[in-house]
């Protein structure tokens, strides 16, 4: 096998955003592993630094994901981006009748609109070899009846916006990670007794009988990033739960 057609994250330059934690801090890990040089993107320096500091040393950026100009001073002075993996966004639940419109768009706007800012401004570094890997989730499939419906809508437009992204942008590859269930502090949002309830109902449904971890969807990343053959996919790891 030619091994030169592959694109090995050795050396290779990984922009993260939302790396301070859960799923792109082990995304960030798992590259910087691989011999990757990593930059991390989050909102809050202090967070960054600890993040920095826990996976042996990384640069780092302070943006809002949903704040177009913020994003775009990231790269102000980036000379090359290998690879950008979104990871940023948060959890907006609410049924739609009991709540303010406004609060739960905060998902398009963050999940969708961010996305689209930061590849726009990443574009100029970004060589014919790089990927995008952007983040679904399991509710693209299985939306709930619980009040996350936005969230639903986001992932599912990121999968279309991935798709069409890989045709616009080729030869840089685009693809989605869809995690199911994973232990990480989005579900604070539901406070400790309901976040414990969401987590033991998994261990109890999942064919895989637990919740998943970042690491493990971190690793995932990475092989996105690194396979130079997966293009326009969707990715999912959620132990089975589509299917339950």
């Amino acid at each position: 096998m030619d091994i030169s057609t592959q694109t090995p994250l050795n050396g290779a330059h990984v922009v993260v955003f939302g790396g301070s934690s859960g799923i792109g801090l082990a995304t960030a890990a798992a590259a910087k592993a691989k011999g990757a040089i990593v930059t991390l993107i989050g909102r809050t320096p202090a967070k960054l630094e600890a993040a920095a500091r826990t996976i042996g040393g990384a640069q780092t950026a302070i943006a809002d994901i949903a704040e177009r100009e913020s994003v775009e001073a990231v790269f102000n002075g980036m000379t090359r981006v290998d690879h950008l993996v979104i990871t940023a966004g948060g959890l907006h639940v609410g049924k739609l009748a009991d709540s303010d419109p406004d609060q739960l768009l905060v998902e398009i706007q963050q999940r969708i609109a961010g996305a689209v800012y930061a590849i726009k401004a990443a574009l100029p570094s970004m060589p014919p070899t790089g990927s995008i890997v952007l983040m679904g989730g399991q509710f693209s499939d299985r939306p709930p009846a619980n009040g996350a419906s936005i969230t639903a809508a986001a992932v599912r437009g990121i999968e279309a916006l991935a798709r069409s992204l890989a045709l616009e942008l080729k030869p840089i590859r685009v693809n989605v990670i869809a995690p199911g269930l994973i232990d990480t502090s989005l579900f604070d949002v539901f406070g400790p007794e309901g976040r414990a309830a969401i987590f033991a109902q998994a261990a109890e449904q999942l064919p895989v009988g637990r919740a998943g971890r970042a690491d493990e969807v971190g690793e995932a990343i990475t092989f996105l990033l690194s396979n130079g053959y997966m293009n326009a996919e969707v990715l999912h790891i959620d132990g089975g739960g589509r299917f339950v």
